[in-house]
C-alpha cells in the first residue's frame, strides 16, 4: 500500500533543512545561528563552534564566542577568517568578538540572489519529492495493488503537500528578502 506520510515527511525535513540554511545567511544583525555552517578542524574532525565554546550575542552588531579550551582559539580564528561569512574575529584570551558590521547595497543585493537560488534549489528538491511519490503510484498501479481512482486520490494528495510546501518557501524566502533588505 502506499505510504504519503513518508513523502510528506519528506518534505518536511527538506523544509527544515531550507530554514536552518536561512537563519544562518548573515543579515546585518548578530546571530548566533550565522556560524553553523563554520566547522573548526580540531580533535582530528571538522567541529561547529558551538561544541567547542559559547556563543551569545550581547548587542545587536555582535558576537562573542567563549572557547572553553584556549588552544582552539587560533584554530576558531581561522576557520571564521576562511568562512564566507566576511567576518573579522577579534582575540581577547578565550573570547573571540566578532563585530558584525553593515551590509553595504551591493551585498544586500547579492544576498538576495543567493536567498531565492536556496529557495529555488528546495522547491526542486520538493518536487523531486512528488515525482518520486508519483512513480511509486504508477509502479503501484501497474502491479495492480492499487486502483485508478486510488492512484489519482494520493496523487492529489501530493500536490497538495506540494504546492504548500513550495507556497511556504516563497513566504520564508520574501520574509528573508525583507529582513536583508532592512537597514
Amino acid at each position: 500500500m502506499f505510504d504519503q506520510n513518508s513523502y510528506k515527511n519528506k518534505m518536511v525535513k527538506t523544509l527544515d533543512v531550507f530554514a536552518n540554511e536561512l537563519n544562518s545567511l548573515r543579515t546585518g544583525r548578530a546571530n548566533a545561528s550565522m556560524l553553523d555552517i563554520v566547522r573548526v578542524d580540531v580533535y582530528g574532525q571538522k567541529m561547529p563552534i558551538n561544541q567547542l565554546a559559547t556563543i551569545t550575542t550581547p548587542e545587536p552588531r555582535t558576537i562573542n564566542i567563549q572557547v572553553w579550551d584556549l588552544n582552539n582559539v587560533p584554530l576558531i580564528d581561522s576557520s571564521i577568517k576562511k568562512s564566507e561569512l566576511g567576518l573579522n574575529p577579534q582575540i581577547d584570551g578565550q573570547l573571540i568578538r566578532l563585530p558584525v558590521p553593515d551590509l553595504s547595497e551591493e551585498r544586500r543585493i547579492e544576498m538576495k540572489k543567493i536567498v531565492r537560488s536556496m529557495g529555488e534549489k528546495c522547491k526542486i528538491s520538493i518536487r523531486n519529492i512528488r515525482r518520486e511519490g508519483n512513480d511509486e503510484l504508477k509502479k503501484l498501479l501497474k502491479t495492480k495493488q492499487i486502483s485508478e481512482d486510488d492512484e489519482l486520490k494520493f496523487e492529489k494528495i501530493i500536490q497538495e503537500y506540494t504546492d504548500s510546501n513550495i507556497k511556504l518557501i516563497d513566504d520564508k524566502v520574501s520574509v528573508k528578502e525583507k529582513d536583508i533588505m532592512t537597514i
